[in-house]
This record gives structure tokens, C-alpha cells and sequence, in this order.
């Protein structure tokens, strides 16, 4: 009875049991990783070999679902006190805040160069920049090698349907949590269902802007900032989507109550900092940064 009472738990904090999938997603990140440079490689070479990427991916995925497995479980076994719960909000936003300064470089990368394009301690800027912002025409520099830039885009075409679905994205997700919190199942499933469908919308359409740019990514840094900052918070869209669609599942099987529901709560967080960075980079690199030299 003495020994029963020894082991018995007296706190309100969760210490988590050992468990595999820290060391498999590692291991899945770092096989990823070396994959894709083994695809890039053989890609320049001419022989592009896709496969490199699967173990990696193969791994990667299997983390995920057996981490997220073990975190529902233990949501459903109890260990979600409010301690933790209050916990995990705080690593949560501790998280978006390391978003924020990842989005804060990329924005310092392209400020540095619409700001300053005719820099005097950078020649060669001034030579593929042609000294203006947007940038001239690569076929009007002369300069040997340059990458591809014909114009930028009309902020004013697909750019603002995408900003439209977007923040109409925004809306459904707060309508999800809205149901959920007067425990209103169908409102949150129909929430969930039409942000889901939103941001799988919203990466159709970026996809179909990159196939139809005025330049490249390679070789010219207009294309490098600008895919590099639009093309990660692409990336979050996508990762935000994956994010989302689980919940959606979870939801279907009746896993939130409006007491307890950090993890769509922590995915609403997440999908509203992706809505907020697109509106800096439209505002910043579409609009801003657009000039007058876009196709009409």
C-alpha cells in the first residue's frame, strides 16, 4: 500500500514516457535531406532520380503518424492537465515567434536589395539590377549568364484572388473554433472542411503564378528573394493544410470538446500567422515592390 502510494502522481505535469520518434524523425530529416541533394545533383546532371527522396519522405511520414498517435492518446489517457495544456499554448507561441524572425530573413534579403539596388559597394548588383527596383530587363543589362527577368506580376490579378482566399480562409477556421467552442460538431466540421479546401485552393493558384512568371529563380536576385519568400510561406500553407486535415479527421471522430482542444486550437494559431505573413508579403513584394513594370 506504501509502495502503491510512493508511485502514485502528485503533480499536474506530464513526463513523458521514452518513446522512438524523436531519433526516426531525425534520422527521416537527415535521410531527406541528403536525398534531395542526391535528386538535385542528379537532376543537373541530366538524369534527375526520384526515388532518392522516398526513404526519406517514407520516414518523415511515419513520424507523423506515430507521434501524433501517441499525442492524441495521451490527450485521451488524461495527461492534458490545465498545467499542461497552459504549457503547451506557451511553446506554441514560442514556436510562431521562430516563425516570425525565418519570415523577418527573408524579408531583410529583399528589402536589402529593392532599397538598394544601385548600392556603391556592390558593383555587381548595380550591373544586374541595372541600379532600379524592379529591376530592368535582363535582355536590357547585358550582363553575361543573368538569369531571366522579363516583369513582375500585376498585384492586382492573382495575387489578390490568392490574398481573397486567404483571408477567407481566416474567417472559416475562427467560425470552426466559434462551433466548437458552443459545442457545435457540425459547424466545426464544415468549418474545418471549407479551410481545408481553401488552402488546397490557395496552393493551386500559387503553383499556377510560378508557371506563368516574368523570371526565374536561378541567377537573378529579384527571382531568388522573391521565390525564396513566397515560396516558403507556401510551404506553410501546405504544412498549415496537412495541419488542419488532420484536425478535420480528429473532429470526425469526436476528439474535441470545447474544454479541451489545444491541438485544433494550436493549428487555428498556426493558419492565422500564415494568413498574416501573406499580407506583409503582398502588401510588401506584391504591391510595394511591383513598380509599374508588370505585364496588364
Amino acid at each position: 500500500m506504501a509502495e502503491a502510494h510512493a508511485h502514485a502522481k502528485e503533480h499536474d505535469f506530464h513526463l513523458v514516457n521514452p518513446s522512438p520518434w524523436p531519433i526516426v524523425g531525425a534520422v527521416g530529416a537527415f535521410v531527406l535531406a541528403i536525398g534531395l541533394l542526391f535528386y538535385f545533383m542528379s537532376k543537373k546532371a541530366g538524369d534527375p532520380q526520384l526515388w532518392y527522396v522516398i526513404p526519406g519522405i517514407v520516414l518523415v511520414i511515419v513520424t507523423m503518424f506515430g507521434w501524433w498517435r501517441d499525442v492524441i492518446k495521451e490527450a485521451h489517457e488524461g495527461y492534458e492537465t490545465p498545467v499542461v495544456q497552459l504549457h503547451l499554448r506557451y511553446g506554441m507561441i514560442l514556436f510562431i515567434a521562430s516563425e516570425v524572425m525565418f519570415f523577418v530573413a527573408w524579408f531583410w534579403a529583399y528589402f536589402d536589395s529593392a532599397l538598394y539596388p544601385d548600392s556603391s559597394i556592390t558593383y555587381a548588383r548595380t550591373q544586374v539590377l541595372g541600379g532600379e527596383w524592379p529591376p530592368i530587363p535582363s535582355a536590357d543589362t547585358g550582363v553575361p549568364g543573368l538569369g531571366y527577368f522579363s516583369h513582375t506580376f500585376d498585384p492586382w490579378g492573382l495575387p489578390l484572388v490568392n490574398t481573397l482566399v486567404l483571408l477567407l480562409s481566416g474567417t472559416t477556421v475562427t467560425w470552426a473554433h466559434h462551433s466548437l467552442l458552443n459545442n457545435n460538431r457540425k459547424g466545426l466540421i464544415w468549418g474545418l472542411i471549407c479551410t481545408v479546401v481553401l488552402g488546397i485552393l490557395f496552393t493551386s493558384l500559387q503553383a499556377y503564378e510560378y508557371m506563368h512568371a516574368g523570371f526565374g529563380f536561378a541567377n537573378h536576385i529579384y527571382g531568388s528573394t522573391f521565390f525564396m519568400a513566397t515560396g516558403f510561406h507556401g510551404f506553410h500553407v501546405i504544412v498549415g493544410t496537412i495541419f488542419l486535415t488532420v484536425c478535420l479527421f480528429r473532429a470526425l471522430q469526436g476528439d474535441f470538446t470545447p474544454k479541451q482542444h489545444f491541438g485544433f486550437e494550436a493549428a487555428a494559431w498556426y493558419w492565422h500567422f500564415v494568413d498574416v505573413v501573406w499580407l506583409f508579403l503582398f502588401t510588401c513584394i506584391y504591391v510595394w515592390g511591383a513598380g509599374a513594370n508588370y505585364a496588364h
